[in-house]
């Protein structure tokens, strides 16, 4: 059964499924969607043509659904889609699309925001992606499955994080990061694979040691990043994981590829 605090004001036209809470002194816009087993535990803020996936849970002082941090945005009907099973902790900002920018931000399943971190304009998220508190978003940004953000890390405006990679906290992070990579600093670098998010999420010894020898192969000294892709992409055609690697640096993109330091080893 749902339950709206006598506190909360939910406008009428919201459109709440079974079993949602809404607690005490939350506001909830007219175009909003709540879907089942939703918690707002207090305090919480939610407007626009924002919908929340099931047994999502917002903490005190959030802002969901805010108008865009897009000095160009003029109110066109933009949405923010959040999926199921989110943990979204205090005083964390989520902002809808803009005309510029495909007129949504989506958020996937199963991931976790934590205190005072923002989700820009734009911005596709996908599934078990963890955000350590203060984390910033900037607009245009997309963010594979599995990736974690280490506290006070930032990202530019339209890079792309591959799945599986890990960013290291306080880290500037203003080119793109490979899938599986592990990069920190500011400004940012790549330092080499997630190793130990690879191993706690079950990769084999052999298929880690095979990503191994290919990451050394791409971020290597010889010719350019080109020709050693190709390279790559021919040796290990058939290593589905080596290819996602392949295919992210190939692929078109507004920001660079994050790249090792020339004083460090690949």
């Amino acid at each position: 059964m749902t339950q709206v605090h006598p506190t909360a004001v939910v406008d009428a036209r919201a459109q709440l499924a079974a079993d949602v809470t809404v607690g005490p002194f939350c506001v909830v816009g007219p175009e909003v969607t709540l879907d089942e087993a939703v918690v707002l535990h207090s305090h919480v803020v939610v407007e626009g043509r924002t919908a929340i996936g099931a047994r999502t849970q917002i903490f005190p002082f959030a802002s969901i659904g805010h108008a865009p941090q897009d000095l160009k945005y003029k109110g066109e009907p933009s949405r923010l889609e959040i999926g199921a099973d989110n943990l979204i902790r205090e005083h964390v900002t989520m902002n809808p699309g803009t005309e510029g920018g495909g007129m949504v931000t989506r958020v996937g399943n199963h991931c976790a925001f934590l205190a005072s971190s923002h989700v820009g304009h734009d911005s596709i998220i996908g599934d078990h992606v963890v955000f350590s508190n203060n984390v910033m978003l900037a607009g245009h940004c997309i963010i594979g499955d599995f990736v974690i953000f280490g506290g006070g890390a930032a990202l530019h405006q339209f890079g792309r994080v591959g799945k599986h990679a890990f960013i290291g906290g306080m880290s500037a992070v203003e080119n793109d990061v490979i899938p599986y990579g592990l990069v920190i600093g500011n400004r940012a670098h790549l330092m080499g694979l997630n190793l130990v998010g690879l191993k706690r999420r079950g990769f084999s010894r052999e298929k880690i040691q095979t990503m191994r020898e290919a990451y050394g192969v791409l971020f290597g000294e010889t010719g350019t990043l080109r020709e050693r892709v190709t390279m790559v992409a021919e040796r290990y055609a058939g290593q589905a994981e080596v290819m996602e690697i392949v295919d992210f640096i190939q692929a078109e993109s507004d920001r660079a590829i994050c790249m090792p330091r020339l004083d460090r080893a690949a």
